[in-house]
Formats: C-alpha cells, sequence, structure tokens
C-alpha cells in the first residue's frame, strides 16, 4: 500500500465487531497535522458521531505542537470528518437502523500526503465474545508454533 499508517486503534478490534469500513478526511489546523507526523496520537475512547448532518470525531488526543506555541487548539477536541453527504445518510441510516456506532481503526497519510482517518461501523462484543477471540488466538498462536517446530 502507498501510505504511512500513523496510529491504530487496536482496542477497537477487541471491543467490537467491526464490519464495514470508510475512508474519510478530518479538519486540522497545521499544528496537529506536524504533531500527527510525529506520531503523537492516541485513540483511547475516540468515537465518531452524526451531528446536524455532519460526522465529528470525539476524544482522538492530537499532543500540542511545541512550536506552534499560542496556536495550539485544544488537544481532545472534536474534529470534523470530511465525506459526501450521501455516504454520510448512508452511514447515519445503517446507525439506527442496527444500533451501531461508528469507530476510527486508523490514521494515516494517503499517498498524496494528506491526513485520512479510517472509520468502521462496530457493534459492541460481550464479554463471552472476548475471551473466544482470545481462546481462539491463543489456539492459532500454538497450532502455527507446532508446525513451525515440526519442519525443523
Amino acid at each position: 500500500m502507498a501510505f504511512k499508517v500513523i496510529a491504530t486503534n487496536k482496542k477497537a478490534y477487541h471491543n467490537y465487531h467491526l464490519s464495514q469500513n470508510w475512508e474519510c478526511g478530518i479538519a486540522l489546523t497545521g499544528g496537529e497535522v506536524k504533531s500527527i507526523r510525529n506520531g503523537e496520537v492516541n485513540f483511547a475512547d475516540s468515537f465518531a458521531r452524526v451531528d446536524e448532518g455532519e460526522i465529528h470525531l470525539y476524544n482522538l488526543h492530537i499532543n500540542p505542537y511545541m512550536q506552534a506555541s499560542y496556536l495550539n487548539q485544544e488537544p481532545a477536541r472534536k474534529r470534523k470528518l470530511l465525506l459526501h453527504k450521501k455516504e454520510i445518510m448512508k452511514l447515519s441510516s445503517m446507525m439506527n437502523e442496527k444500533a451501531m456506532l461508528l469507530v476510527p481503526t486508523k490514521i494515516y497519510f494517503n499517498k498524496k500526503g494528506f491526513v485520512k482517518v479510517e472509520i468502521a461501523l462496530g457493534k459492541g462484543k460481550k464479554v463471552y465474545d472476548k475471551r473466544e477471540d482470545i481462546k481462539k488466538r491463543d489456539i492459532d498462536r500454538d497450532i502455527k508454533r507446532a508446525v513451525s517446530n515440526r519442519r525443523r
């Protein structure tokens, strides 16, 4: 792929059943873009919501860029996600029908150098679902380990 992944929301894959992904732009200031280039992004408890026909990303923590001084924005402010109107309408209808929510999964620079956020429709996992995933991952790891040791 021709893009540079800055951060991945690993908790999203653990806490939600993710179905469909969308790539969208994000409205940022210059200092925020420079902080993202330095990898100073944290997805902890971040989510997206449709508000008045626009999608906003909440709780995405971007550390202030030190050289921007007084031009820095609040680190965890809400940020507008850039999607076409039809995509926003489709997302909002899917969220209302199936009781799903929007979870950011990745933030990256595309090949043109623009910051992009990948959001996914997710439905929360129950505790027993998480345990099953952990058990399945452990079994797969053991199988791969056994196969690689057998080849030696």
